[in-house]
């Protein structure tokens, strides 16, 4: 979801990451879905073999952000946010709802992994339901790939151009290393192929978070799961982490608050709600950092890559900012939180001016210089 704000001149931006949420049917998925995004979807509407999309939105808490309103205490408070999409449970050969445009257009995926025994389903078995759920984005994408090639084909057959022999020559080795059953994460590619394969939407390219579903006897060893069920070596992955959570526990964390929540939280051996660790492990996931602007209006939190240079992170404030970007000033979030306003920030010498191509880092606070002629 991408909302766009005109202004007189440029444009406000605030475009969502999206994270497509999909499992195995039961594995808990649209659960964790209602506690990310505070919806009430129920559970027993997505039957296996439907296409159905429900989208929602997750904040990604940060202590930083609430440290920031108190010195501020501005109006709004804006924390980072994630889009999440829910796709009905995807079963072994079902593929359809794969296909659907806003889950392909997701920037990565959160598989949900049933790590908790059924009376149905039987024992958990983690590590099959990972290849099985991995199988099936092959298998998607191998048949976008066959749809392509044979569109190629009777187009090089009317009239060949060098641009489409160049595609068919590249998926053709795409298919061939999707046949060995082998994500396209694993694929290395020159930057020019690998943006054409960028617009293919492939699944089994996304970055991948495989969330593994406790119960409560099983929370203690949260932090164990990757050896407990064998999964270092998918764990080793490319753009592949492996996490935990307890959607049913979760589910009774949300409804305290304060002390009682806290209390209930040590009970079970817990620093903090796990919904909260599972958000950083997204955004660790596809390597973004959070930058602040700071003010009596608004104090906000901004996604951006690592390595995302100070012109294009004003540019995801309003485009005017990077069209006439002057300089940045900057400073460390320590570093204000101990002066404790901005004007002793700049006495004290820690309020930098940066150019363009200055590389913003996490928790820094920005206020971007611009002049855009009339």
């Amino acid at each position: 979801m991408r909302r766009v704000q005109d202004a007189r001149r440029g444009r406000w931006h605030n475009r969502w990451v999206k994270i497509g949420l999909v499992g195995l049917p039961q594995s808990g998925k649209t659960t964790l879905f209602n506690l990310l995004t505070g919806s009430q979807v129920p559970t027993s509407r997505h039957d296996t073999g439907r296409v159905e999309l429900h989208a929602g939105i997750a904040r990604v808490p940060d202590a930083r952000v609430d440290r920031l309103a108190a010195l501020f205490r501005p109006e709004k408070t804006t924390y980072a946010a994630f889009e999440v999409v829910d796709l009905a449970g995807i079963a072994k050969g079902e593929r359809k709802g794969l296909e659907a445009k806003e889950f392909r257009g997701a920037d990565a995926l959160l598989h949900v992994v049933r790590a908790f025994g059924d009376e149905v389903l039987g024992a958990a078995d983690p590590r099959r339901d990972i290849v099985d759920l991995e199988t099936e984005l092959i298998l998607a994408d191998l048949e976008v790939v066959e749809r392509r090639l044979e569109r190629l084909e009777a187009s090089l057959g009317k009239r060949r151009t060098d641009g489409d022999a160049r595609e068919q020559e590249l998926l053709r080795r795409v298919k061939a290393h999707l046949e060995r059953e082998r994500s396209l994460r694993a694929l290395d590619l020159p930057a020019d192929e690998a943006k054409t394969v960028r617009g293919f939407t492939f699944l089994s390219a996304k970055p991948i978070l495989h969330c593994l579903n406790l119960d409560e006897k099983s929370i203690a060893e949260g932090e164990r799961v990757v050896e407990a069920f064998g999964l270092g070596e998918i764990a080793a992955r490319r753009h592949t982490r492996v996490g935990w959570v307890s959607a049913v526990i979760e589910a009774e964390v949300a409804q305290l608050t304060g002390e009682a929540q806290e209390a209930f939280l040590t009970d079970l051996g817990l620093r903090e709600p796990a919904i909260r660790r599972v958000l950083r492990d997204c955004y660790a996931l596809l390597g973004l950092v959070s930058f602040f602007t700071v003010g009596e209006d608004e104090v906000r939190a901004w996604s951006v890559p690592a390595g995302t240079r100070a012109q294009d992170a004003a540019g995801t404030v309003h485009s005017d900012m990077a069209r006439g970007f002057i300089r940045a000033e900057v400073t460390r979030f320590d570093e204000l939180i101990a002066a404790g306003s901005l004007a002793e920030t700049r006495t004290r010498g820690q309020l930098r001016l940066e150019g363009k191509d200055y590389i913003v880092h996490d928790g820094e606070i920005c206020h971007f210089r611009f002049n855009v002629a009339k």
